[in-house]
C-alpha cells in the first residue's frame, strides 16, 4: 500500500512533464492539470483503505479488519447482484476474511462473517440488536412489523404478540386443516396442468396455493381480495429487490427508478385496502371467519386492551404476515422439488418411508406423521443448507453503538451481515459441501436448523430469528410430503436448472417445469 502511495504521489509530476514537452499545452491548462493531479494521491487516500470507502476513517481503528477495496465512492456495490453471496464468499476466502470482513455499498460500511463463531456473535449479540432499514421498506410500512421495527418496548409487544398468538404451537396445530385443504387443492392443479398441457410449471401452482394458505390464515375464510393483495405482494417483493441508490447516498435525486413514488404508492393501497377489511370485521364483531377463528386477524381483534394494536399498526402487522410468509414457502419447496426430480433414488426413499407410515390407512398425510419421517426431514435440511432462501440472512443487522466483534472493532452504525451460503459450502465445516446427501443428518450429525447451531441457521438466530420459522417448517414438510405420496416427479425434455438468482430471497433462476405419474389410486 505504501509502494502504491509514493507511485501515485510521483505520477503527477511524470505525466505533467510528458504532456508540456510532447504536446506543448497551454500554461492555463497544465496549471489545472497539475493541481488535480496533485491532489488525486490525497484523495485516493480515502479509498485505498481495507474496506473502501466508507471505512476511510475508521480504518485505523480496526487495523485487524480485512476487506476489498472496491471502487471509488460505489465501494462494492457493482458486486452486488444476483450472485451476491457467492462472490462476497469468494471474495472472503480470498482475503482470509472468512471470520470477518469489512466492505463498503456505497457511503455505508460493512462487516460481513463468513464463519459460525462470528457470525453468532453478530446474530446474538445485543449491540446487533436493530436492524437498518431501506427506504423501500419504510416506505411500505414495516418500521412498523417486528421484522424491522427498533429494539424497544413496541417491538418487545410485537414479539409477545407473535409468540403467544401469531406462531404458538396451539396456533400451528389448528391451522392443520386449511393446510391439507390447501395441499388437496394443489394435487388437484398438478393433475389439470397435465392433463392439459402435458407438464407442470410448479411455482404458478406453489404460488397460487401459498398465497391462499396465508391470506385465509391472516383474514379467515372470507377474503374478497385474494388476487388484488396478491397483486400487492408481487410488486412489494419487486420494489424492495431493487436497488436504489438513495439506500447508499444520503442525495434523493439518486431515486432514478421512481421507488420511493412507487412504494408509497402501494403503501397506501394497502392501507386501504387492508385498513377496510378491519374495519368490516370490526363492524362485524369479529364474525366473519370460515377457519375456526383461528385467523390472526380475529386474535388481533380479541386481545385484552392493554395488549391491542392501532389501527395502523394492525394494518403493518398484517401486511408484513402476508408478504414475507406468501414467497418463503414456495421458493423452499421449489428447490426441493427440483432436487428430487434430479435426484430419482433419494425421491424413491422418502416416497417409501411415507408409505411404510401411512401403511394401509385410508387418507392422506397429516401433521402427526411428520415427526415419523426422518429421510423427509433430512431432505428439507439438505435443501436448506444448499440452497438457503436466505443466504445473506435477507435482513441485515445495525450495530446500535461501538463493538468488538472477536478482536475487531467495529464502530456504530456499521450494518453487519451473515454470509450464511458461505458457512453452509465451507469444506473446513461441511464434508463434500457440493454434494447432495441427505444422508448425512441421519449418518453422521443431525444438525438443528431452528438457529442454535451457526452452521446451519437458515432463519436466523438470536433475538431477531424469523418469528415465523416452525409454521414455515410445517406447511412446507406437509405439502412436500403430500406431493410426493401423491406423485413421481419426473424431468421433461428440458434441463433442471439449478442456477439461483438472488432478489430478495435466492430463487430458481427458471422456474421448474415437470411431468408427473400418480402413485395413489385416488389419482
Amino acid at each position: 500500500m505504501k509502494l502504491l502511495m509514493a507511485a501515485m504521489i510521483n505520477l503527477p509530476l511524470l505525466f505533467l512533464l510528458y504532456v508540456v514537452t510532447v504536446h506543448q499545452t497551454p500554461w492555463p491548462f497544465t496549471l489545472l492539470l497539475f493541481s488535480f493531479l496533485s491532489a488525486s494521491p490525497f484523495l485516493l487516500r480515502y479509498w485505498l483503505v481495507p474496506g473502501g470507502f466508507a471505512w476511510r476513517n475508521h480504518h485505523v481503528y480496526s487495523p485487524h479488519l480485512r476487506g476489498p477495496v472496491g471502487w471509488p465512492l460505489l465501494g462494492t456495490l457493482p458486486q452486488m447482484g444476483p450472485l451476491a453471496h457467492r462472490k462476497l464468499a469468494n471474495m472472503a476466502a480470498s482475503l482470509g476474511a472468512t471470520r470477518l470482513m469489512a466492505f463498503s455499498l456505497g457511503t455505508t460500511r460493512v462487516i460481513i462473517s463468513s464463519h459460525p463463531d462470528t457470525a453468532r456473535e453478530i446474530l446474538s449479540g445485543p449491540s446487533f440488536s436493530d436492524r437498518p432499514i431501506k427506504e423501500s421498506a419504510r416506505s411500505l410500512m414495516f418500521e412498523r412489523a417486528i421484522g424491522f421495527a427498533p429494539s424497544g418496548e413496541y417491538w418487545r409487544h410485537l414479539r409477545r404478540l407473535a409468540a403467544n398468538h401469531m406462531f404458538s404451537p396451539r396456533r400451528i396445530s389448528s391451522l392443520e386443516p386449511l393446510r391439507r385443504r390447501v395441499a388437496d387443492e394443489m394435487v388437484a392443479e398438478v393433475n389439470k396442468g397435465m392433463k392439459e398441457k402435458g407438464f407442470v410449471v410448479l411455482r404458478g401452482v406453489l404460488q397460487k396455493g401459498s398465497l391462499s394458505n396465508i391470506l385465509e390464515s391472516v383474514f379467515g375464510g372470507c377474503v374478497l381480495h385474494k388476487e388484488e393483495l396478491g397483486l400487492m405482494v408481487k410488486e412489494g417483493y419487486e420494489l424492495i429487490a431493487m436497488s436504489n441508490w438513495e439506500d447508499y447516498f444520503p442525495l434523493g435525486f439518486l431515486d432514478f427508478h421512481g421507488v420511493k413514488r412507487r412504494c408509497h404508492k402501494l403503501s397506501n393501497n394497502v392501507r386501504n385496502l387492508v385498513g377496510q377489511i378491519v374495519k368490516e370485521r370490526q363492524k362485524c364483531g369479529n364474525n366473519q371467519t370460515q377457519n375456526g377463528g383461528n385467523d390472526l386477524l380475529g386474535a388481533l381483534l380479541t386481545l385484552p386492551k392493554e395488549d391491542q394494536l392501532s389501527d395502523s399498526d394492525m394494518v403493518a402487522v398484517l401486511w408484513e404476515m402476508i408478504f414475507r410468509g406468501t414467497d418463503t414457502v414456495v421458493i423452499l419447496l421449489e428447490w426441493i422439488m427440483a432436487r428430487m426430480v434430479l435426484h430419482q433414488d433419494i425421491q424413491a426413499k422418502v416416497q417409501q418411508e411415507i408409505d411404510a407410515v401411512i401403511g394401509n390407512r385410508h387418507g392422506n398425510v397429516q401433521d402427526s406423521d411428520l415427526p415419523n419421517l426422518p429421510y423427509l426431514q433430512a431432505v428439507v435440511k439438505e435443501v436448506l443448507r444448499m440452497h438457503p432462501p436466505g443466504p445473506l440472512l435477507s435482513w441485515a443487522r445495525l450495530a446500535t453503538h461501538d463493538v468488538h466483534v472477536g478482536k475487531t472493532f467495529v464502530p456504530a452504525g456499521t450494518t453487519a451481515m451473515v454470509n450464511m451460503w458461505a458457512i453452509t459450502h465451507d469444506p473446513f465445516i461441511w464434508k463434500d459441501p457440493w454434494t447432495f446427501r441427505p444422508e448425512r443428518f441421519i449418518e453422521e450429525e443431525d444438525v438443528p436448523i431452528m438457529g442454535s447451531d451457526l452452521r446451519l441457521a437458515p432463519f436466523g438466530s438470536g433475538r431477531r430469528v424469523c418469528p415465523g420459522k416452525a409454521l414455515g417448517l410445517a406447511t412446507v414438510q406437509l405439502w412436500l410430503a403430500r406431493l410426493l405420496h401423491c406423485f413421481r416427479w419426473l424431468p421433461t425434455t428440458q434441463h433442471v436448472d439449478l442456477s439461483g438468482t438472488l432478489r430478495l430471497s435466492l430463487e430458481m433462476t427458471k422456474p421448474l417445469t415437470c411431468q408427473v405419474v400418480p402413485r395413489t389410486t385416488d389419482m
